[in-house]
């Protein structure tokens, strides 16, 4: 019997994700969101994390919170907000290495969508929530197609004969 293997992130993780700089506008890092199909954009400046941004930090509604000025220039002008005022700049990140129960629990335990993937200071991709659950129904599906009862085929040459 195999050792059980361990999930690591670097094989599920989003190699090269699109980014942003911390001066570029929401209307630009909106406009990758939905481009690219994506949550999540990780804030770089000088080639190192400073935050990260998230479709929700975009939406007029939620930055209610943070401040009423950029909450209505969020709705009305997009493309004068700066990533830099509405980004999340205590970002929880994870390493390659790590695996995928750590960074599930840390995502579960901090409520982040996403965790970018830092190696010797530089990002190497990110893993979304959408990453780990696909990463467990396909744990689910080779454990079902392993321990599922292979048919007699005899059984089913003699029902097709009669």
């Amino acid at each position: 019997m195999k050792p059980k293997q361990r999930l690591l992130i670097e094989r599920r993780m989003k190699f090269m994700p699109c980014t942003v700089n911390p001066s570029d506008s929401v209307a630009h890092a909106r406009a990758l969101l939905e481009e690219h199909r994506i949550n999540h954009l990780p804030v770089l400046s000088d080639g190192h994390l400073v935050g990260i941004v998230s479709s929700r930090d975009l939406e007029p509604r939620r930055s209610l919170a943070k401040r009423r000025t950029i909450a209505r220039a969020l709705g009305r002008h997009p493309d004068r907000v700066a990533v830099a005022s509405v980004m999340t700049t205590a970002v929880y990140t994870a390493k390659p290495k790590d695996t995928l129960t750590d960074a599930a629990k840390l995502m579960l335990h901090k409520h982040v969508g996403a965790l970018p993937i830092v190696e010797q200071g530089q990002l190497r991709g990110i893993l979304g929530r959408g990453d780990i659950v696909d990463s467990v129904c396909a744990m689910r599906r080779r454990e079902r197609t392993r321990t599922k009862a292979k048919p007699n085929r005899g059984l089913r040459l003699a029902r097709m004969e009669s």
